[in-house]
């Protein structure tokens, strides 16, 4: 009875982040044979002169094999359906897609390895947890407000896991788990793409893409906004007191990649730790800043001070302001490198106790890169799923369904279809500019055809993609999150079930509202 016991133990055991995205990728390929492929006639995108936007009412059905001449004469033949080798060279073709993204990861990881050698962010920590010593559960409102304002503003997401090495081992040291940690963070962040109210890559997109001023949706949103952000909180801070309690011991199975804060032994916080804090703490937050697209909000002030340092003499040569961006228009490239300069900063200010220990920081920098390697391939096995549904040219068929569907209901449920129906075009697109900009010229005048406002789409699509965002396997900053904490997906989805349903039940009760309102 024992050893069937254990057999059957082992056979529940969660599969790893790889074996649920592999699965997704053969599942994603075999639709590939089966779903009709098929295509819209385009034209210039009116916000982006290197962009093409489809063509409501153009869609036609596509052969899955067909032929055509190149330019040397020859007959060519291509088939879209995905078969087995297209399956296993995805996650090589994703990690090309996500170069940019999976050099941040690894360059991070070299950072907070530097950092954490240091002993600085354990003495920060320590210190304030000691102060916040039975206080520690107001951290969670906190920090989930702070996670989602950042999504409710510019869609911090990818970018959101640099703040796994803060968050987890300040819940583990306050007495919580990894898991809890997850969910200040996704849940945070979530809601506040889930809720976008200026997000230019979510709420910004879409009513461009729709004609739409961003200002008519706002409202709407940021009362979704509020009322998810709330059930977030109630909901992560009632699972931290149940884990504080004793229960939900085997939520987290895996050692966190991160380190974890042991309040015993915490270092003492010196005048160099003090100056590696501050260099850590700026760092995070130039990189915020560096990420919000200040002049969509018609704030200039980033963009003139690096013009006039571009045109200073020799500075700004020796500086190099002429060859990089200014603030706002910042992404990886430019975040990673910000995180290399300043590891080298941290490195300087702590070279003489690095010498006293006998530490090398080469290989300090190159353990922590290899400590975040694995999170590095799931986002690239993640991406490898939406490189099988763009090469299986199943995407437009999948929004022509919805055209078909919205085309066919009252105006009073077509918000709530087109919420249903963008929860699996989030799977088949994951990227919420890239879904907005895929699906908005089709669909909104979907809506102005039933009797239905413009605006009722675009807040179906963002609550709908937020939702989505915080629990499909596609969606690589999540699954490298769940890696980083040592939790397995199959527990997120099992803990976080109640509070997606409740995330829906929201958004669809303030869509239909909104409906009636228009």
């Amino acid at each position: 009875m024992v050893e069937k016991a254990k057999k059957v133990k082992k056979k529940l055991r969660s599969p790893s982040a790889f074996t649920v995205l592999f699965v997704v990728i053969a599942l994603m390929a075999t639709l590939t044979w089966v779903i009709p492929s098929g295509s819209y006639m385009t034209k210039p995108d009116p916000n982006n002169s290197e962009k093409t936007v489809r063509i409501h009412g153009t869609y036609k059905e596509d052969s899955k094999v067909s032929t055509s001449v190149n330019d040397k004469g020859e007959t060519v033949t291509t088939d879209v359906r995905q078969g087995f080798w297209d399956a296993f060279i995805s996650p090589v073709k994703g990690m090309a897609e996500k170069l940019d993204v999976i050099v941040f990861v690894l360059i991070l990881g070299g950072f907070l390895g530097v950092t954490m050698k240091t002993g600085a962010l354990d003495a920060t920590l320590g210190a304030l947890l000691k102060k916040m010593q039975g206080k520690e559960k107001w951290l969670i409102p906190i920090l989930m407000t702070f996670f989602a304002i950042g999504g409710t503003t510019y869609g911090m997401q990818e970018e959101a896991v640099a703040f796994y090495a803060l968050i987890v081992p300040i819940m583990l040291a306050a007495g919580y788990n990894a898991m809890t940690a997850v969910m200040v963070i996704v849940l945070g962040g979530g809601v506040g793409v889930l809720g976008s109210t200026i997000n230019p890559f979510s709420t910004g997109i879409a009513a461009g893409s729709a004609d739409v001023p961003l200002g008519n949706v706002l409202g709407v949103q940021a009362v979704i906004l509020v009322l998810c952000l709330a059930a977030a909180i109630a909901f992560t801070m009632r699972y931290a007191a149940k884990v504080k309690a004793g229960g939900y011991k085997d939520d987290v199975r895996y050692k966190p990649a991160t380190t974890t804060l042991d309040m015993k032994n915490v270092p003492k916080f010196t005048a160099p730790r003090k100056a590696v804090m501050t260099v850590f703490a700026i760092t995070f937050i130039l990189m915020i800043v560096s990420l919000i697209p200040w002049e969509d909000f018609n704030i200039t002030l980033f963009s003139d001070i690096y013009n006039h340092a571009k045109d200073l003499p020799i500075i700004g040569a020796i500086l190099g302001v002429g060859h990089t961006v200014s603030f706002g228009n910042w992404y990886f490239n430019e975040i990673s490198t910000l995180f290399l300069i300043s590891t080298v900063i941290i490195a300087a200010i702590y070279y003489r106790e690095f010498q006293k220990e006998n530490v090398f920081v080469v290989d300090t920098f190159l353990k922590g890169t290899a400590d975040l390697l694995g999170v590095a391939l799931i986002i690239a096995v993640a991406t490898g799923v939406s490189v099988v549904m763009q090469n299986g040219a199943i995407q437009d068929t999948i929004i022509y369904w919805g055209e078909s569907l919205l085309g066919h209901v009252g105006h009073g449920l077509v918000g709530v279809l087109a919420f249903l129906f963008y929860i699996p075009m989030t799977f088949v697109i994951p990227s919420s500019s890239g879904l907005a900009a895929a699906t908005m010229p089709v669909l909104a005048p979907v809506a102005e055809l039933v009797g239905a406002n413009k605006e009722i789409i675009i807040v179906a699509f963002a609550t709908a993609s937020g939702l989505l965002n915080m629990i499909a396997p596609t969606i690589a900053s999540l699954m490298g999150g769940l890696a980083l904490a040592g939790v397995s997906y199959r527990t997120w989805l099992k803990r976080t079930a109640p509070i997606m349903v409740i995330f829906a039940l929201i958004s669809m009760a303030v869509i239909l509202v909104y409906g009636a309102m228009l």
